[in-house]
């Protein structure tokens, strides 16, 4: 991390590069990691953030494992269904806490995830993010 940006700048980078990997899927294009990354960092790829980079390789090569550990969990609805800003939440918060930060707490992670739902997301959207990332970020 590069003394310009702090950890809740990069949350919200890599949160804007998931979301740009999923509008990727979405119109069925070929995924270009190192645009995706400098896009959202406004940086060259070698000057982007550690963890932006590692964010969005780990989503896009555990994709279909991280949206198979949501979908079970969600009661009466699809992983498809919600919305790309709050996938792209999920994906981070999952990423981050499973393959990112081993060490890093689940309260933590969470928390990261509400505040950037209530920013982006509708009204009380948020509870869905924290009640679902609750039954799924378990470990061992």
């Amino acid at each position: 991390m590069n003394n310009e940006t702090s950890r809740n700048q990069e949350q919200v980078m890599a949160m804007n590069a998931i979301y740009s990997f999923l509008t990727y899927l979405d119109m069925q294009q070929e995924i270009d990691v190192e645009s995706i990354v400098e896009s959202s960092t406004e940086l060259d790829y070698k000057e982007s953030p550690l963890f932006v980079k590692e964010t969005v390789l780990g989503v896009i090569k555990n994709f279909a494992l991280i949206v198979g550990a949501f979908q079970p969990r969600m009661e009466k609805w699809t992983f498809s269904r919600l919305n790309r800003v709050e996938q792209a939440i999920l994906l981070l918060a999952y990423c981050h806490y499973f393959y990112i930060d081993q060490t890093v707490e689940k309260s933590i992670v969470i928390d990261v995830a509400v505040r950037q739902a209530k920013a982006y997301l509708d009204g009380g959207d948020y509870k869905f993010v924290n009640a679902i990332l609750d039954k799924v970020l378990v470990r061992g």
